[in-house]
């Protein structure tokens, strides 16, 4: 009897073992830990986007349970956000989550979860491997990763290309209950993120308070005016009690805090 396609692609995918002790050490959220300021502030921060992914928002969206994690510059904590996000996700009970490596020229998800660098989007996108062998499933049962792949001297224009377009149309309509975080790299520095936005149904942007200027965040979300849903992290790495830095959040106007600064300024 042929496996369902679900558990055929669960057989073919690699298991890794992340290190939760570990993560929680350097401030990642991870199953089982206490509650914290930071784990509830990502509650708040996911439950719109979980809302629109799953087409209970105010409108219908193409693609919503795609969203992207970008930041206008290096430096910001899009990565750092980009996995706690993912984590926040897999403790819900009705959706699973996949967290892509879409920073081609600068992968980090893969090191900061301390796993070797393998095959992934890139190949795939080559067509020199199947999406189900470079899957690692995780020993959080809700949460799998896609790493970036093998570098590539036409990765833009992998991104760009008509493969990628099935790829990501078929990742966003297979699976009705996951959904797919793409850390993307900086939106000024590569041209790779914005080829990437143009497939998102939704896009969280990091901004570090004390370190972006003002003009480089509006030229950053003018690069993604196309994207119908846009949400900013203000990172305001200002120390306050409990945490040690600001986060603030909404869909243009900004509040909540959160986080770890030392593991937000590593990505």
């Amino acid at each position: 009897m042929a496996l369902p396609e679900s558990e055929a692609q669960a057989a073919l995918s690699k298991r890794v073992e992340l290190d939760l002790d570990a993560l929680a050490a350097q401030g990642f959220l991870t199953p089982g830990a206490p509650r914290t300021q930071m784990a509830d502030q990502y509650r708040v921060v996911k439950r719109p986007l979980i809302k629109n992914a799953m087409g209970k928002g105010s409108s219908t969206i193409n693609h919503a349970n795609l969203i992207m994690v970008t930041s206008a510059l290096p430096g910001e904590g899009k990565s750092f956000t980009s996995l706690n996000l993912a984590m926040s996700i897999a403790a819900e009970l009705d959706n699973t989550v996949m967290l892509v490596d879409a920073d081609v020229a600068r992968p980090s998800v893969l090191r900061m979860l301390g796993l070797p660098q393998g095959p992934g989007l890139l190949d795939v996108l080559e067509n020199s491997v199947d999406m189900a062998s470079v899957l690692l499933r995780t020993n959080i049962d809700k949460l799998t990763i896609l790493p970036s792949g093998t570098p590539h001297p036409k990765a833009t224009e992998l991104l760009a290309s008509d493969a990628m377009t099935a790829l990501l149309e078929d990742m966003a309509k297979r699976y009705p209950d996951r959904i797919i975080i793409f850390d993307s790299p900086p939106l000024l520095l590569t041209t790779e993120a914005r080829v990437l936005a143009s497939h998102m149904g939704q896009i969280v942007v990091v901004v570090h308070a004390d370190k972006t200027a003002q003009s480089a965040v509006q030229q950053a979300i003018a690069t993604i005016e196309a994207c119908p849903v846009k949400m900013l992290l203000l990172n305001s790495a200002r120390a306050t009690a409990g945490s040690g830095y600001g986060y603030g959040y909404s869909y243009g106007q900004y509040g909540y805090g959160y986080g770890h600064e030392d593991a937000a300024s590593k990505a």
